[in-house]
């Protein structure tokens, strides 16, 4: 979840913490022997501007987590589309400092910069078999 989805308080305590450990994203998902780490972008898009939003500790974060891992991250938002944070280190602009959320700066970059949920992490083929559920 991000600050954006968390209480007051605990927004008003996480803006007090520097350690990189704030940032571990919150999703773990595992295809075979193919492991990535998932932090989920919910309302981090803008509409007006079809940017998307990305904290710039948390990408800074996991830039190093990637290092010390060797674990992709992926940031997924909510129209599924998905970047890295090289891809937001590389691509995103400096935003604007925001009251809103962590009140950190952002990087910002255009949606059109994005992969695709599907070319990333793959399709689901549909399932015409009956159901054994009961």
């Amino acid at each position: 979840m991000g600050s954006g989805r968390t209480a007051a308080g605990a927004v008003r305590h996480q803006r007090t913490l520097t350690d990189a450990n704030r940032e571990t994203p919150g999703l773990i998902t595992a295809q075979g022997r193919r492991v990535a780490l998932i932090d989920c972008k919910s309302r981090m898009t803008s509409r007006a501007t079809q940017r998307h939003a990305v904290e710039r500790a948390a990408v800074n974060a996991h830039l190093q987590l990637v290092a010390w891992t060797l674990l992709p991250v992926y940031y997924v938002f909510d129209n599924l589309d998905v970047l890295t944070p090289y891809d937001v280190l590389m691509t995103g602009r400096g935003g604007p400092r925001t009251p809103a959320g962590s009140g950190s700066p952002y990087f910002l970059v255009p949606s059109n910069r994005s992969l695709s949920f599907d070319d990333t992490f793959g399709g689901v083929e549909p399932h015409h078999g009956v159901s054994t559920a009961a």
